[in-house]
């Protein structure tokens, strides 16, 4: 799997989760916003993950 490949699967990811999380009516939407920010900050650590595991599949 490329960089690229591993980006889109892992923005794909986390937008399964927003996703998810918006259609719960249990989700209080204070906690909703705040998430949806951490997901959205984690997309930049992509290339950083994808390196981590790379190097520790070799």
């Amino acid at each position: 799997m490329t960089a690229e490949q591993f980006r889109e699967k892992y923005t794909e990811a986390l937008d399964t989760i927003l996703e998810a999380m918006a259609e719960n009516a249990e989700v209080d939407p204070e906690k909703f916003y705040s998430m949806a920010c951490v997901l959205e900050n984690l997309r930049y650590f992509s290339p950083v993950l994808y390196g981590a595991i790379k190097k520790k599949a070799e």
